[in-house]
């Protein structure tokens, strides 16, 4: 079961301080990890901070903007001054708003391809010598980037009817490039002993979801094998075996994990 360890493992979570980010980061933890927890709040990041040392572990936060070029660039120089190396990534890193087809805007489409594409490839472009420094010997370092079903599938616009939660096409449409992106980087970055892999989630709705809209949740529920949307924490399992020596042989693949939904 060592495989299954991150055990001192330097990995950078962006997004670190979200839905799937928190429990991502708590998942590390556990694991053995030493996380750099990335995003744009300070307050956020501090408070999820004391958190996970509060759990025994060790944490240090990170202004990171994704979209943000100089941003990009002062994350990665600051992860080689405090450690000199990096053993992985995720990816996970997202802003955006709901939306139909007639409510997209141009900057609703640029901001998708940025926080989605641009961002995550030029991240890991930026950091692939801390990558490359990793101090894992022969197992390598790893990327996960977090895609989505709808990377897949297109959303059936009759389950979301007037809930106001209808996940827009500029989403789909980019997490569907960083299904693809993962590809061409595990090919591109294998010699390099890098691998890259994605996970695709299904319906995850916030909590708050089952109080503004339970009618959309019930149907929501009904188009999933499983017969039920997932929980946060459900992510992480994937996440860690993919980062971990556990998957030392997998690299350009795409997990799904959205209880059967891709499986119809």
């Amino acid at each position: 079961m060592s495989n299954f360890t991150l055990k001192d493992r330097v990995v950078l979570l962006t997004g670190a301080a979200g839905y799937f980010g928190s429990a991502i980061a708590k998942g590390l933890i556990l694991a053995g990890a030493e996380v750099i927890l990335a995003g744009r709040t300070k307050e956020s990041l501090t408070g999820l901070s004391k958190e996970l040392m509060g759990m025994g572990g060790k944490a240090q936060s990170l202004i990171l903007d994704i979209s943000n070029d100089d941003s990009r660039h002062g994350a990665v120089e600051w992860i080689e001054q405090q450690y000199g190396h990096l053993d992985g990534i995720v990816n996970n890193a997202y802003s955006g708003r709901a939306g139909v087809l007639e409510s997209i805007g141009v900057d609703d489409f640029s901001m998708a391809c940025t926080h989605n594409l641009s961002g995550p490839f030029h991240l890991i472009q930026q950091a692939l010598e801390l990558l490359q420094a990793t101090s894992l010997n022969n197992e390598g370092a790893s990327i996960v980037n977090v895609a989505s079903m709808y990377g897949k599938v297109s959303p059936d616009p009759r389950i979301y009817g007037n809930s106001g939660q209808n996940n827009p096409i500029h989403y789909g449409a980019t997490k569907a490039g960083l299904i693809q992106m993962t590809r061409y980087l595990a090919c591109h970055l294998a010699d390099r002993n890098i691998r890259v892999n994605s996970i695709s989630p299904g319906a995850f709705p916030r909590p708050e979801v089952k109080e503004s809209a339970p009618d959309f949740l019930d149907r929501l529920e009904q188009k999933i094998p499983m017969g039920r949307i997932g929980r946060a924490e459900e992510v992480v399992g994937p996440v860690l075996f993919l980062l971990s020596p556990a998957s030392s042989y997998v690299t350009g693949a795409d997990l799904p994990v959205d209880g059967g939904w891709t499986a119809w």
